[in-house]
């Protein structure tokens, strides 16, 4: 069966990982899905943290998959998950890799603009998805952080 996941990639160029991430978990939730982020272990605890704090007046629900009742979590952070089944969308962070998108509807794919290393990196992710075949698409930041469909 082809994969059906979108993979949209989001440049930051004006914005932190911090200043989005929460933002586009709330777009999320409000869909009514479900969704993974995956990062590298050393991120887990500063995105949980985040996640609990980001705005004084509200929060988003999430959990780490390291905790207990990790499968009733509406946002589930793991450095470890490798399939995205039971979840709609999936954030990769910093050059976080799923082998199994099967149940995703979306994949996004957060690019640091201020890392040479994480254009390089996720520059090869693009090309290796269209050579698959895969759905793209590519949002770019402007200077006042608005963004900007570029492909």
């Amino acid at each position: 069966m082809a994969d059906t996941t979108d993979y949209w990639f989001y440049h930051l160029e004006a914005s932190t990982l911090e200043g989005v991430v929460p933002g586009l978990l709330e777009k999320t939730l409000q869909k009514g899905w479900r969704a993974l982020v995956k990062m590298p272990a050393d991120k887990l605890e500063q995105m949980d943290n985040l996640l609990w704090t980001f705005r004084d007046d509200s929060f988003l629900p999430h959990g780490r998959d390291d905790e207990p009742q990790s499968e009733l979590q509406p946002i589930l952070l793991s450095a470890t998950l490798d399939s995205a089944t039971g979840f709609d969308a999936v954030f990769l962070i910093d050059g976080a890799e799923i082998a199994d998108l099967a149940d995703a509807s979306r994949a996004m794919v957060m690019i640091n603009g201020r890392s040479q290393d994480d254009i390089q990196r996720e520059r090869g992710r693009w090309k290796r998805l269209k050579s698959e075949g895969a759905n793209l698409a590519y949002y770019q930041q402007d200077d006042r952080g608005r963004w900007t469909k570029k492909a």
